[in-house]
């Protein structure tokens, strides 16, 4: 009888997760390095781009043939050029460049807290800020957040405006919840020139939104309200009200809480804005929005990724009488809208 072939699975998507800290590690040392605004500018050769960044050419051809590996570059003979991707957001020169994301993203707080993970998995806590996670008050990696994440932002930022139709000039007083580099806020602002925001966060994060503000030249219009978002008075009568990328920070009965506190400062007829990540029912797509949950698990003590129907029971358990799920443009995000 012939022998019959068998057909195995290939384990190589295993040995590329094994080592996958080593694409983080690439890709962030070539941010650092400028490499992608450096070969985006002509400096396109190993000899060239060692001399560019002062650094040995050994290293330089590696690092570069591994981008290339990883589809972040292109080479032909001696050359390397760039991807439409790394073009879009990795050369510095490009208006809607990403690298400063690589600055919170790669943190070794973050990067730590997932070092032991089946530990946190037992312990039922992260190992980030002694066990409190990323919302420990006043957590300094919100600075740096404030500081990076900004320009990863804006598009949805720009969309959230146009959904509200900030160009009609209403005048509007808008509360922009834990509003890190005050990016929503202040599009909202620019966009309407009768839009007053009062954005709440830590006190060291908003300076840096109040900075964002000022080089947006709404300065005037716009209004710190210091201390945690379960805490401090938010005052009353806002037209809308923004909860970007918070949420998933926390319990369904801490959000319930929360959302029971916002829906006492609406002025009638106000809009609740939730910007976050809402994946599919199965839990597991859309991948971005789904494998979010895993960041939740890592950095947060009750965090998650919640679905559409978990998000609908807690606003209609803080009194919220109308719930509208939009998808947002790029990104995986999503848009809540809540009303009364």
């Amino acid at each position: 009888m012939a022998s019959q072939s068998k057909t195995h699975p290939d384990p190589e998507r295993i040995f590329e997760t094994m080592v996958a800290h080593q694409r983080t590690a690439a890709l962030k040392a070539a941010i650092e390095f400028d490499l992608f605004t450096a070969i985006g500018e002509g400096v396109d050769t190993v000899a060239a781009l060692s001399s560019r960044v002062k650094a040995p050419e050994r290293g330089i051809r590696i690092l570069c043939d591994y981008l290339t590996i990883l589809g972040f570059l292109t080479k032909h003979e001696h050359h390397y050029a760039l991807t439409p991707e790394s073009a879009a957001y990795l050369d510095r020169r490009s208006p809607t460049c990403l690298a400063s994301i690589a600055n919170f993203m790669t943190l070794p707080e973050i990067i730590d807290a997932f070092k032991d993970l089946a530990t946190v998995i037992r312990n039922g806590r992260p190992a980030l800020s002694g066990g409190a996670g990323s919302i420990s008050p006043d957590n300094p990696i919100w600075v740096s957040f404030a500081k990076s994440m900004g320009a990863m932002q804006l598009p949805a930022a720009r969309e959230l405006a146009r959904i509200l139709d900030a160009s009609s000039g209403k005048k509007w007083k808008v509360l922009d919840i834990a509003a890190g580099h005050g990016v929503y806020g202040v599009e909202l602002a620019k966009q309407n020139p009768n839009a007053e925001i009062f954005a709440q966060d830590w006190s060291a994060v908003l300076d840096v939104a109040a900075e964002n503000a000022r080089a947006a030249g709404v300065e005037k219009r716009y209004h710190r309200l210091p201390g945690s978002a379960f805490e401090v008075d938010f005052g009353a009568n806002y037209d809308a009200i923004l909860i970007t990328g918070f949420l998933h920070h926390f319990s369904p009965a801490e959000n319930e809480k929360l959302l029971q506190k916002v829906r006492a400062s609406l002025a009638p007829g106000g809009v609740v804005a939730t910007v976050d990540f809402v994946p599919n029912e199965d839990r597991v797509s859309p991948p971005r929005a789904a494998s979010f949950a895993m960041e939740m698990l890592g950095t947060t003590v009750s965090g998650d990724s919640y679905t559409w129907s978990e998000y609908q029971r807690m606003f209609r358990s803080a009194g919220y009488s109308s719930n509208e799920l939009r998808p947002l443009a790029g990104g995986g995000h999503s848009l809540i809208l809540s009303r009364v």
